[in-house]
């Protein structure tokens, strides 16, 4: 779910004529692939941590995956792209609504289609491997919707626009990617973690502001860099992300995953060391940390995995 700045008003449609059927090429483009990589690797991580034997469930994980990455995160950026489409045509004209390469309503339909696909193939997992998977998926959607779309457009808000970003990359997919591999309920210490980590990913996500405070700012958009400043905004970030490694540390220690929780205290040691360096330029480092301490954070969400399985069992 890809932010951009806040749209005034509809602009009119692209003049390719609604009944043109896109390009496959142009439909890949408008999912997103890059973005799929975030709620594909939550996904193998909750189903890592469930701590049971994979081989019986691997086709289920596999379908999983596309669940996750292809399907419902791609179904987010199509409906983004949609509401957005105006903005896009003036900060982002090559993109494939506004260039009329996806023309009419296309972009809409490939949003709603995208969703009914999401709910039969998540009801296709659950008739064999957990009925969780549907209601996971159903507040995903809920979530991808209420995030571009009005009259809620939480992405206007620095506070709940991240966040369910947030929650629905690295939450919701860890919790499926769980209940697959455990045909169950995830346990209580997997909601847990799952939980620290997606309230992580709003420090995460609030990195990605930094490139567009002006703009924000002159479009309305809520953004924490945009309301608080770039500085203030940065220790923000780096405590919502820090902290709930540090509970992670200790609740996989109180638990006896003593060896993870040594692995997660160091990589977390490295990132403090590297925020110094994010906070005194913002605005500038936000990539290079997301590429670093980032990085880090990510890695240790599968440390935390192996921890929570005691080891992977085929």
């Amino acid at each position: 779910m890809a932010r951009s700045t806040q749209r005034t008003a509809f602009a009119p449609l692209s003049p390719l004529p609604g009944r043109a059927v896109p390009k496959a090429g142009d439909v890949l483009e408008l999912l997103k692939p890059i973005t799929w990589f975030p709620p594909i690797w939550a996904f193998l991580c909750g189903v890592i941590s469930a701590g049971a034997p994979l081989r019986a469930q691997l086709p289920f994980i596999l379908l999983g995956i596309v669940l996750t990455g292809p399907v419902v995160c791609g179904t987010s950026q199509a409906i983004n792209d949609w509401f957005d489409r105006d903005v896009d045509a003036i900060n982002e004209p090559g993109r494939p609504i506004p260039s009329g390469r996806i023309g009419g309503r296309w972009g809409l339909w490939i949003a709603l289609i995208g969703s009914a696909v999401s709910l039969a193939l998540a009801a296709l997992i659950a008739a064999f491997a957990s009925r969780w998977v549907v209601p996971a998926t159903v507040l995903a959607l809920i979530c991808a919707w209420a995030y571009s779309a009005p009259p809620a457009r939480l992405k206007l808000s620095g506070l709940w626009g991240p966040g369910v970003v947030g929650f629905t990359y690295e939450g919701l997919s860890w919790f499926t990617g769980a209940a697959v591999a455990a045909g169950a309920m995830p346990s209580a210490p997997v909601l847990a973690v799952l939980l620290l980590y997606s309230i992580g990913a709003h420090g995460i996500m609030t990195l990605n502001d930094f490139k567009a405070i002006e703009g924000d700012r002159a479009c309305g958009i809520r953004s924490l860099p945009a309301t608080i400043g770039p500085v203030r905004a940065a220790w923000v970030a780096c405590v919502v992300m820090a902290v709930p490694q540090l509970v992670v540390v200790l609740l996989l220690a109180a638990l006896g995953h003593l060896l993870a929780a040594l692995v997660i205290a160091g990589l977390l040691a490295a990132q403090l060391a590297l925020m110094p360096k994010l906070i005194a330029n913002p605005v500038g480092r936000a990539p290079w940390y997301n590429a670093t301490g980032t990085g880090l954070s990510v890695l240790g969400m599968l440390v935390a995995a192996l921890g929570l399985a005691g080891g992977v069992h085929w």
